[in-house]
């Protein structure tokens, strides 16, 4: 058997752990028992977007490997201006 070689451009972004931390926050969700905010008191997470969220950070938490978050850069806006 073969062992494939890994080139730069085809190496894992998200690591394992963090695959299976994301999969468990989907089937929470599916069941109906994952829950928003930081002491789960914020209602159940009907989004799919939400839930994969919730499994990447939880992975964060873990020390999986997880590309870091994109920041988000206000934009300044010129035509809102107090008169």
């Amino acid at each position: 058997m073969a062992t494939k070689k890994s080139s730069p451009r085809s190496r894992r972004r998200y690591s394992k752990g963090a695959s299976k931390s994301v999969k468990s926050a989907m089937h929470r969700r599916k069941k109906g028992t994952l829950k928003r905010g930081k002491s789960g008191h914020g209602g159940t997470v009907k989004s799919r977007k939400q839930a994969i969220a919730i499994g990447l950070s939880e992975a964060r938490k873990k020390g999986a490997k997880v590309p870091r978050k994109k920041s988000s850069s206000r934009k300044k806006s010129s035509s809102r201006r107090k008169s």
